[in-house]
């Protein structure tokens, strides 16, 4: 899906936990994640951190949105 939707010139970010899983599926921008039941938060965080965890990195997966890239790349 990852691919086809590139396909059309629509850049897509994969943010997993497991990134050998998106690199197998085709995802050409992968944004690795903090852990399996909280992809993108941390729940033992207070909740300033936890609130600056998840924006980082939802700035990270914008970000690499900008990027152009000619292979898979993991940011």
């Amino acid at each position: 899906m990852v691919k086809e939707i590139e396909r059309y010139g629509i850049p897509i970010v994969h943010m997993s936990t497991i990134t050998t899983i998106s690199e197998s599926v085709g995802a050409n921008r992968i944004v690795p994640t903090i852990a399996i039941p909280y992809p993108v938060g941390n729940p033992n965080l207070d909740k300033q951190e936890e609130e600056d965890l998840r924006k980082d990195m939802v700035n990270r997966a914008l970000d690499c949105l900008a990027t152009e890239i000619t292979e898979t790349t993991q940011f």
